[in-house]
């Protein structure tokens, strides 16, 4: 009877918004912590920041704790990606950030402690989720983008090395130089220069500048888009699912099971 009541504990404390949003909190100042340790800071405020930071790790130790005594089945718990995730940084953020021979790792990691912000917010999740689901149909559209980049690095070599060989030296420095055109940096003093020798490369500029910033850039945003929502109806469907109340759809199946009823009635 005391573990159950033991257990009925750590769910309400992991299901308290404010647990979760202190746990957001100390997130936050955890990641200040780490920028704060850029800076010089004197020796008595470095003791300081030593304290905190253990104490950090310390909480988010405990909280990792809460979250897997709360769990009913255990098993379950290490079937979310997430806390696998928040776990693995928990873990590796006690390595000792000094005087040891890891000490770099353990000050790296303490970097990553902010992604932790993402398993807090389910918003995040998705954005996060959406953008790897993405990644299979964004390699067609990069590959495309790539092979459009080859052949304009390729022409843009051709004619323009003995204009500037810094910009258009070889194929490799051509797709630099291309890559700084996607990104409209300076572009047009690069295409100005070659007007001078080639009035009409006026047209290889924007040319490009519409399949790669425009085109491929709108597939992209498009894709990722597409992925997102698709993630969003499914966290509708997991939230239904979970939910004591009836979803839309289970009402509209009501309401037509009880006009079919009427008018069988209405019939008889």
């Amino acid at each position: 009877m005391q573990a159950v009541e033991l257990q009925d504990r750590f769910e309400a404390v992991r299901a308290n918004k404010l647990f979760e949003t202190f746990v957001i909190i100390v997130i936050v100042f955890s990641a200040l912590l780490v920028g704060a340790k850029t800076y010089d800071i004197p020796a008595p405020f470095g003791t300081i920041t030593l304290l905190l930071d253990w104490f950090i790790s310390f909480f988010f130790l405990t909280e990792i704790a809460i979250r897997f005594m709360a769990e009913k089945h255990k098993k379950h718990f290490f079937k979310s990606f997430w806390n696998w995730f928040d776990s693995l940084i928990v873990v590796v953020s006690l390595i000792p950030a000094d005087n040891a021979e890891l000490a770099v790792v353990g000050r790296l990691v303490r970097v990553f402690r902010v992604l932790r912000m993402v398993s807090f917010i389910p918003e995040l999740r998705i954005l996060l989720v959406s953008l790897v689901k993405a990644l299979p149909q964004l390699g067609y559209v990069m590959l495309l983008m790539f092979i459009i980049f080859y052949i304009y690095a390729a022409i843009g070599s051709t004619l323009f090395e003995a204009i500037n060989p810094v910009l258009w030296g070889d194929i490799s420095i051509s797709l630099l130089t291309l890559f700084r055109v996607m990104t409209f940096e300076d572009w047009t003093d690069v295409m100005y220069e070659t007007m001078e020798v080639y009035p009409l490369s006026w047209a290889f500029y924007l040319s490009f500048i519409f399949f790669t910033a425009f085109a491929f850039l709108n597939m992209v945003i498009g894709i990722v888009v597409n992925v997102m929502e698709q993630e969003n109806a499914k966290a509708r469907m997991e939230a239904e699912e979970q939910s004591d109340e009836p979803s839309l759809s289970e009402i509209m199946q009501e309401i037509k099971a009880l006009k079919a009823q009427l008018k069988q009635r209405e019939r008889d």
